[in-house]
C-alpha cells in the first residue's frame, strides 16, 4: 500500500523534472538574449542546485572549433557607436588578439 502512494507521488516529480530539465537545456541553444529571458523567470538557486546546470552549459555551448581552424567572422560596433568593425577585415594583415571579459 506505501509502494503504490510513493509512485503516486514520484512519478509526477520525476516528470515535471525531466520536462523542466529539457526545457532548460533547450533553451541553452537558444541565442543569448533568448536564453536570459528564460533565466530571468527562473529561481536562480534551485536552478543550479537542482539541475546540473555547468555541465549542461559546458556541453551545450562547446562549439565545433579546433586548434588552427579560422575564427569565424563577427562583427561589432566601435566605441564611438559611429560605424562597425569585422574581423574579416584584418585577416591576413596582422596577428589579432580577442580578449573576452573584464580586465578591471
Amino acid at each position: 500500500m506505501r509502494k503504490k502512494r510513493w509512485f503516486k507521488i514520484l512519478i509526477p516529480v520525476i516528470v515535471l523534472y525531466a520536462i523542466l530539465l529539457g526545457g532548460l537545456w533547450s533553451a541553452m541553444f537558444q541565442p543569448p538574449d533568448k536564453f536570459g529571458r528564460v533565466m530571468s523567470k527562473m529561481p536562480v538557486p534551485a536552478v543550479f542546485i537542482v539541475f546540473p546546470f555547468k555541465y549542461m552549459w559546458l556541453v551545450a555551448r562547446r562549439g565545433h572549433l579546433h586548434v588552427g581552424d579560422t575564427a569565424p567572422n563577427f562583427s561589432l560596433q566601435t566605441i564611438d557607436k559611429k560605424s562597425r568593425v569585422e574581423l574579416s577585415s584584418f585577416r591576413g594583415s596582422r596577428p589579432i588578439v580577442l580578449v573576452f571579459g573584464s580586465y578591471t
